[in-house]
């Protein structure tokens, strides 16, 4: 798929826009978050500081970090308080977790906590059952038929498909459309029924519990890029307990800051912004920016501070 052209989209663009939204976040406190990372197959150097930059630079969000001992060593002090916290996001993938932290994360969730589940978050854990029904759906680390069911798109409904195989693919990276199978959802409420996303994975033939609550957008995996042939969910809530849970396939990591088009997208970056918003307080006050992409266009944000005025707080 080939898309017309792309937009940089350089601050003065965003300021009327960004002035309003000030005006919105300017009268409460940001939400609490927490970034889980230290350990990935993907580049968590850079994806971990993108992540905190998107979600403060909003003005909604104040961002800790948890980073995790390499892989390989010893975690038996990685221990995390979740209770301070609106908002969990998951940019992990590597060992296991103390088994007090993993009761903790349980807890947490149970209770009613905010998460999100970023990119190849779902490939972690693939033996603990509550964390890949908090993912819904993963991949790799040998998943296969025992972890749960495909789940596609087709004919207008999401099929659970019990076939045997293993879970988790993807073709080379491309420009691809995304599909609204939820346009009331507040998380996308507003937004295009289609639109171009940058370069990215597209992950595919992904398996697990599939209880997804809400599916919000879908995009074909076309074969000839290496794809499954199938209408892939990759973005989605979560049904699990009392917890709020927005789980994105978008965003895998360029190799640095500045060179990484998938995180840079607008509409990643704005349906991130939204699915966090939702998981920390169940609403979305975000209006809808002027530079979300199009059917046609593709729109970035090179600079990620550019996401508010300089001086807004």
């Amino acid at each position: 798929m080939t898309m017309k052209r792309s937009i940089v989209i350089k601050s003065f663009l965003l300021l009327g826009a960004a002035l309003v939204f000030a005006c919105v976040v300017s009268a409460r406190k940001p939400l609490k978050t927490l970034i889980i990372t230290g350990q990935n197959n993907h580049n968590w150097q850079v994806s971990h500081l993108v992540l905190k930059d998107i979600l403060e630079n909003s003005g909604l969000f104040s961002v800790d970090f948890m980073i995790s001992p390499e892989k390989g060593q010893d975690l038996s002090n990685f221990l995390i308080d979740f209770t301070p916290y609106h908002l969990v996001v998951l940019d992990y993938n590597g060992d296991n977790w103390p088994e007090e932290t993993m009761k903790r994360f349980e807890n947490y969730a149970a209770k009613g906590g905010g998460i999100v589940v970023y990119h190849a978050a779902d490939n972690s854990f693939p033996q603990w059952e509550e964390y890949n029904k908090i993912c819904a759906l993963g991949g790799w680390e040998g998943r296969n038929e025992h972890s749960g069911p495909y789940a596609y798109w087709s004919n207008g409904e999401l099929i659970r498909d019990n076939s045997p195989g293993r879970g988790g693919s993807h073709g080379r990276q491309h420009e691809y459309m995304m599909i609204a199978r939820n346009s009331e959802h507040p998380i996308v409420d507003g937004l295009p029924n289609r639109w171009s996303h940058a370069p990215d994975e597209l992950y595919d033939r992904m398996r697990g519990p599939a209880n997804i609550a809400s599916l919000l957008y879908t995009a074909q995996s076309d074969t000839a890029t290496g794809g499954s042939g199938r209408e892939e969910p990759l973005v989605f809530t979560v049904n699990y307990g009392k917890a709020r849970i927005f789980h994105t396939m978008l965003g895998h990591c360029g190799p640095t800051y500045e060179n990484n088009p998938a995180m840079q997208c607008t509409g990643f970056q704005v349906t991130l912004l939204r699915g966090a918003e939702w998981a920390a307080t169940g609403k979305v006050t975000q209006k809808v920016p002027k530079d979300f992409p199009t059917s046609t266009y593709i729109t970035y944000r090179y600079d990620y501070k550019e996401a508010l005025p300089e001086g807004v707080k």
